[in-house]
């Protein structure tokens, strides 16, 4: 058995952004096309018009101000609403193996590491691009990894899962170390027509070096003191888009087809299920909430993140214990928490104690402690 540590991180962010204005200004655009070609229909009671959005109600519902997108011109055609990312041969690297290998490269940067180093790539993440071959085994190919890779998705708490399967197999010997990436492109599966979800997603990509600690050499340690998940059926966060729907032709394009939630319920549901979670583990490792330092918390919604953080605190939050990143990000899903982690852990001094946490669709939830070496 080995101790184990994550020594690196990294991050790629697409180079395009989307503010609130400019994605409020495309989606009243098709509101009111809309309303205008249905006008007739709409005055017979048959449809029901559409509301307009605003900047103010996306910042007050969220906290999210801006998105970084891999495709920011077919976002806001009013008449596309949809990213516009070409096809791509069989012969090309795809879209989530490139982002994945950007991330991939600082990670392995920041821990001191070469390729030759890792004996394992995990790619974890909401949505695959495929079924077969695995996407994973796509990057540890494009990367030039020797060992195995493979996929696996549990939505938005995708992140801590991988972590705990790599933390496993570097704890058991099967690994020296083990790249596990997030590339998530939210927007592809995101209904830019419907007014309470438009504005929740951006696209990114994260990654997390995980080692022994008898091999590790970077600057940039932290223990893996020990992870704990969590998983309960739910419908309220659902995409029903799969291989199976064309072999039920009524179905396709059904709104179900794309990212669909009960936003209250889930709120209701799960804030208190991840606080409960969080402080059962540090209990579990005799360690006490107000011992931590610093939740890097999934960022889905500022509100939950400020309640979670209240109800294990028994406070708000001083600034700086729960950073905040969605507010430029907006939902990146499992890669949410993990940039949290990459862009605010360097101030945090050797024994520090943080906890790494994501929660969303399942419902699914992943709790990981760490302390500063």
């Amino acid at each position: 058995m080995h101790n184990v540590v994550i020594s690196g991180t990294g991050l790629y962010t697409p180079a395009n952004s989307i503010s609130n204005e400019e994605l409020v200004e495309s989606f009243n655009a098709y509101v009111r096309q809309f309303n205008a070609d249905n006008a007739a229909a709409i005055e017979r009671g048959e449809l029901e018009a559409l509301t307009e959005s605003s900047a103010a109600f996306i910042e007050k519902a969220s906290g999210i101000k801006s998105r970084f997108v891999i495709d920011k011109a077919g976002i806001l055609d009013p008449q596309r609403m949809t990213p516009r990312i070409p096809d791509r041969s069989n012969d090309e690297w795809g879209i989530l193996c490139e982002m994945a290998v950007g991330a991939a490269k600082q990670a392995l940067e920041r821990a001191g590491k070469t390729v030759a180093d890792i004996d394992g790539v995990i790619v974890a993440c909401s949505n695959l691009q495929r079924a077969y071959p695995a996407v994973a085994i796509e990057v540890q190919a494009a990367l030039g990894i020797q060992g195995f890779g493979y996929d696996m998705n549990v939505a938005c708490s995708s992140a801590t899962f991988g972590l705990q399967a790599a933390a496993n197999a570097v704890q058991l010997g099967q690994a020296r170390a083990v790249l596990m990436v997030n590339p998530e492109i939210c927007t592809g599966h995101l209904n830019f027509r419907d007014r309470d979800s438009h504005f929740i997603f951006g696209d990114a990509a994260t990654a997390v070096i995980v080692e022994r600690a008898d091999l590790a050499t970077s600057q940039h340690q932290w223990d893996v003191v020990g992870t704990k998940l969590l998983t309960q059926f739910s419908n309220n966060i659902r995409n029903n888009f799969g291989f199976l729907n064309r072999a039920a032709e009524e179905g396709i394009g059904a709104r179900d087809k794309l990212f669909v939630q009960e936003g209250r319920k889930v709120f209701k549901d799960v804030c208190p299920m991840v606080a409960e979670l969080i402080a059962a583990h540090l209990a579990e490792n005799r360690l006490n909430v107000g011992d931590v330092k610093r939740f890097w918390l999934h960022q889905a919604n500022l509100n939950m993140n400020l309640l979670i953080a209240r109800k294990l605190l028994g406070r708000d939050a001083e600034p700086g214990e729960a950073p905040v990143i969605l507010d430029t990000y907006a939902n990146t899903s499992s890669a949410g928490s993990v940039i949290a982690f990459h862009k605010h852990q360097d101030d945090l001094p050797s024994g520090a104690l943080g906890v790494l946490s994501s929660f969303g669709a399942g419902y699914s939830i992943g709790s990981v402690i760490l302390r500063k070496r």
